[in-house]
């Protein structure tokens, strides 16, 4: 079959209805289970696209990639958790700002390299993109996209902003696009199994969460060093001021361990800590790293589409200005931006306080209950009192998006049109989770927040968080 004829196909079907890798585990339970309840049950989740049938072995997908780094190198050969991309995917087209790097990828996938995206978006042999880009270059490869009829991949966090999330949220919507977000810990059968735990009771009522203390973002001020002849610095720095170039700016985290990926290393002597630290690029690690064990506790407390209320620091004081004029490790600058600590309040109660200390929660968090808890790790969860875990649940409990194959997840749903396991609401509640931490570090007072209305009601200049200064051409759009 034919890249015309499927996609063909798939328009007048759109039309027709309206337009893991598992990782060990440790477990230490003794048998008794607790009955209460763990508040309001979610909304009933859609079925899981794992009982699809996947596409036909003639039935080729063509892949975009945008930006060739790191992370893309990853997901291009299924390392890093989320598992590799079904047979009938090809890569047929590489984008990135740096076209020595997209001409390293082009070589080995032997496809066309374009220096600017928008040209990739333009073929018509590019069915899904997979972006992994910096943060601040999430909203117009994703906008742009889903304009051009493809369904995307993007990783995480959604944005770089709360209001970028909203509008790339409704960008989805509008053109009816398949969209997955790279949190791929959703995707764990044992993730899965703590989360129905918890949302069924067996700690009794949720009253608090104990999440990592995840550092927020610092400022740069690097010396200028030549900008290489191959890369598009201006274009890089996107909507945000032109500053000079420097390499421990322009990677994303070092050092890191190379995997045999399409591209070679950037950097010679690079020190760090790259642009995942630095304002106005990231939402540091709390964005970076946070999302994840953030995406575990707004899906244990049935929050996907919601947020909490109330959002305040301790001590009740603004984050320290911390500034790099040279390279150097994260150590200092992550230690005062983790101070001060980050505590939210949802309607319901339940508090979540960024006080963790223990690194395995940086991607889970601990749920405190009335008659016990409940720690979800990367890796799996741990539970107190032992055995809680061994009945099975029973009978009309509740359920959530069953789905072992984070990337095959997306591709399936790609084929069958149905909303993937971490779809772009679910991805911006968790964003603005994040963002709301941050927010709440440069003020350093509390705030109230609408998860309905996405403001800070009232208050003038907490709203002035919620999106940045854009350089021309690089705006946001009002309507998609």
């Amino acid at each position: 079959m034919t890249v015309a004829r499927r996609v063909s196909r798939r328009r007048l079907l759109r039309q027709a209805l309206g337009a893991g890798i598992s990782l060990p585990l440790f477990v230490s339970c003794r048998k008794e289970p607790i009955p209460g309840s763990a508040g309001p049950p979610p909304r009933v989740p859609e079925p899981s696209s794992d009982d699809e049938p996947a596409a036909g072995p003639n039935d080729q997908v063509g892949v975009g990639i945008i930006g060739c780094g790191r992370r893309n190198g990853q997901l291009a050969i299924g390392k890093g958790g989320q598992g590799k991309m079904p047979k009938y995917a090809r890569i047929v087209a590489v984008a990135d700002f740096n076209k020595k790097r997209a001409g390293q990828w082009a070589a080995k996938y032997e496809c066309p390299a374009f220096q600017d995206y928008r040209k990739l978006l333009e073929r018509k042999d590019v069915d899904v993109v997979i972006y992994a880009t910096p943060e601040h270059w999430h909203y117009l490869p994703c906008i742009h996209a889903c304009q051009a009829g493809k369904d995307i991949y993007g990783e995480q966090p959604l944005s770089h902003t709360i209001r970028e999330g909203r509008v790339m949220a409704d960008a989805v919507r509008k053109y009816k696009r398949v969209f997955q977000t790279g949190e791929q810990q959703r995707s764990h059968p044992l993730t899965r199994k703590a989360v129905e735990l918890i949302l069924n009771g067996r700690i009794g009522k949720v009253h608090t969460v104990i999440g990592y203390n995840y550092p927020s973002p610092y400022e740069c001020n690097f010396p200028a060093q030549p900008i290489p002849e191959w890369l598009d610095w201006d274009r890089w720095c996107g909507p945000n001021e032109l500053v000079p170039y420097h390499t421990d700016l322009y990677l994303s985290r070092i050092p890191y361990v190379r995997e045999k990926y399409p591209a070679q290393p950037a950097e010679k002597h690079a020190v760090g800590p790259g642009w995942m630290s630095f304002r106005p690029y990231s939402g540091g690690e709390l964005a970076n790293w946070g999302c994840h064990g953030l995406s575990m506790v707004q899906w244990a407390l049935g929050m996907d589409k919601s947020g909490p209320v109330e959002v305040w620091v301790d001590p009740a004081e603004k984050l320290q200005e911390v500034v790099y004029d040279n390279p150097e490790n994260r150590d200092r600058g992550d230690n005062i931006a983790s101070r001060p600590i980050i505590n939210c309040k949802y309607a319901n109660g339940v508090v979540l306080t960024l006080s963790g200390t223990d690194s395995r929660l940086g991607g889970g968090a601990t749920f405190l209950g009335e008659k016990g808890k409940i720690t979800v790790f990367r890796e799996g969860y741990e539970c107190d009192p032992v055995g809680l875990d061994e009945d099975p649940l029973p009978a009309g409990a509740i359920r959530v998006y069953r789905n072992d194959h984070h990337m095959g997840n997306f591709f399936r749903c790609v084929h069958s049109r149905k909303d993937p396991i971490m779809n772009v609401e679910n991805a911006h509640r968790v964003a603005t989770l994040c963002h709301l931490g941050n927010i709440a570090r440069w003020l350093g007072r509390p705030l109230k927040w609408d998860p309905e209305k996405e403001v800070f009601p009232g208050d003038e200049e907490a709203n002035g968080y919620l999106d940045i200064p854009r350089r021309k051409g690089y705006e946001l759009p009002d309507q998609v």
